[in-house]
């Protein structure tokens, strides 16, 4: 039985697209989730929604419990996950504005778990194709669809934060042949396939970093994230009712991790 989760900002979540809405509390090895996770109905299609940042967006980047919140999802039967974040870009081809179906990431945060597995076993976990390729696939043609600028896939540097980058660490990343910067697909990405659940993110290019010496102000970033929450809720609208049970290695990749 396929059941879907969303995990993003609070924009993203709108109550007058979900029937039978109510907000549950679940209990993790790993403490409290981000938020109460609201579960409600849309066109048939179970969803389960939890604010990464919580309400108000007071939760650092670093200090987001995605243990707790990917735990809490697959307690509750998720199976399919759809993430959105706010992101910089790091090439001119990548603009303001537009939307990305990330494929790949590059770690550079120091002080976040990683693993649900602590104890006397270890979990070596392959994240060679770090998103599910059917969803993403989804996703795509969805955002075709809908005529929607967007990029069918991107490398996306995941720094700590809550600061953003140094001209010159801007610089590196972009010898790196790296398209966009964020802080939150890790280790969002990297549990979810621990937990077996098929992950894919949307993300929403805000502006250039600061390699490319402009001057951004805030109004306009916070316009073009706007713009940016509308598109994704259209392709979230759209594709939540085409996704289907697939048979797909995301959903038994602990098969050759354990140790």
């Amino acid at each position: 039985m396929i059941k879907i989760g969303i995990i993003g900002g609070s924009g993203l979540y709108d109550p007058e697209l979900l029937e039978d809405v109510k907000q549950v509390k679940v209990h993790t090895p790993f403490g409290r989730t981000s938020d109460l996770i609201t579960v409600g109905n849309f066109k048939g299609q179970e969803l389960f929604f939890i604010p990464r940042h919580g309400s108000g967006h007071r939760i650092h980047p670093t200090d987001v419990n995605s243990r707790a919140n990917i735990w809490a999802l697959k307690q509750l039967g998720v199976t399919h996950l759809i993430t959105s974040s706010a992101v910089g870009s790091l090439k001119e081809e990548y603009a303001p504005g537009q939307l990305v179906i990330a494929d790949q990431f590059i770690d550079r945060t120091h002080h976040r778990k990683q693993t649900f597995y602590e104890g006397n076993q270890v979990c070596h976990i392959s994240v060679a194709e770090p998103c599910c390729p059917y969803l993403r696939n989804l996703l795509n043609n969805t955002a075709q669809e809908l005529q929607l600028p967007h990029h069918k896939k991107g490398t996306c540097v995941v720094i700590e934060g809550p600061r953003f980058s140094t001209r010159a660490e801007s610089n590196v990343f972009r010898s790196w042949d790296a398209d966009i910067i964020g802080m939150t697909m890790v280790p969002e990405a990297v549990l979810a396939r621990e937990a077996e659940i098929c992950y894919a993110t949307i993300a929403m290019v805000t502006d250039y970093d600061v390699w490319k010496e402009e001057h951004v102000t805030l109004e306009e970033v916070i316009k073009t994230m706007q713009s940016n929450v509308e598109k994704v809720k259209k392709i979230l609208a759209t594709v939540i009712p085409k996704i289907e049970e697939k048979d797909c290695h995301c959903r038994n990749a602990l098969q050759s991790a354990l140790i």
